[in-house]
C-alpha cells in the first residue's frame, strides 16, 4: 500500500482535486526559471565553445574548397582558352601554308607544263617544217615529172595539129608559162 509520504512525493495527494501541470505551477514556477536559465548558460557554452567552432571551420574549410575550386576551374578555362587560341593560330598558319605551298605548286607545275608545252610546239613545228618541205619535195618531183610529161604531150598535140614538129623550146616556154599560173 502507499504510504502519505510517497503519495505525496509523487504530486499530493488524490483526495479528487486536479493538479495543475507542472510547468504552470506557480509554487515551482521560481525553480523552474532557474533551472531553464542554467540550462540556456550550459547550452549557449557547449554551442558556443565546441558545436559552432566546428560548424564554422567545416564551413570555412568548404568555402575555402569552392575558392580553390573555383580557381582552379577558372585556371582550367584560361588554358582551355589559351590553347584554343593556340589552335586556332596553328590552324590559320596551317591554312596559309597549305595555300602557300598549292600556289608554289600549281605556279611550278605551270611552269612545267609550260616548258613542255613549248618543247612539244618545237618539235611539232619542226616535224611540219620536215613534212612541208618533204611535200614541197614531192611536189616539185611530181611538177617535173609533170612538166615532162606536158612538154611531150603538147609537142604532140601542136604536132598533130599542124603537121609538123614544133620547137621544143617554144613548147617548153609555153608549159612553163601555163604552169606560173
Amino acid at each position: 500500500m502507499a504510504t502519505k509520504a510517497t503519495t505525496e512525493a509523487h504530486g499530493g495527494a488524490h483526495d479528487g482535486a486536479k493538479a495543475p501541470f507542472p510547468p504552470f505551477n506557480s509554487e515551482t514556477f521560481a525553480s523552474q526559471l532557474i533551472w531553464f536559465a542554467i540550462a540556456f548558460v550550459l547550452l549557449y557554452v557547449l554551442m558556443s565553445r565546441v558545436a559552432l567552432p566546428r560548424v564554422g571551420a567545416i564551413v570555412e574549410a568548404r568555402a575555402g574548397k569552392i575558392a580553390d575550386d573555383l580557381a582552379a576551374a577558372q585556371k582550367l578555362k584560361d588554358e582551355t582558352d589559351a590553347a584554343i587560341a593556340d589552335y586556332e593560330k596553328k590552324l590559320a598558319d596551317a591554312r596559309t601554308n597549305a595555300q602557300s605551298i598549292a600556289g608554289q605548286t600549281r605556279d611550278k607545275l605551270t611552269a612545267e607544263a609550260d616548258v613542255r608545252r613549248k618543247t612539244l610546239e618545237g618539235k611539232l613545228h619542226e616535224r611540219l617544217q620536215d613534212a612541208e618541205k618533204t611535200i614541197e619535195q614531192t611536189k616539185t618531183a611530181a611538177m617535173s615529172n609533170v612538166r615532162g610529161i606536158a612538154t611531150d604531150t603538147a609537142s604532140a598535140i601542136v604536132e598533130r595539129l599542124i603537121g609538123n614538129k614544133p620547137d621544143q623550146a617554144s613548147v617548153s616556154d609555153a608549159v612553163d608559162q601555163s604552169m606560173k599560173r
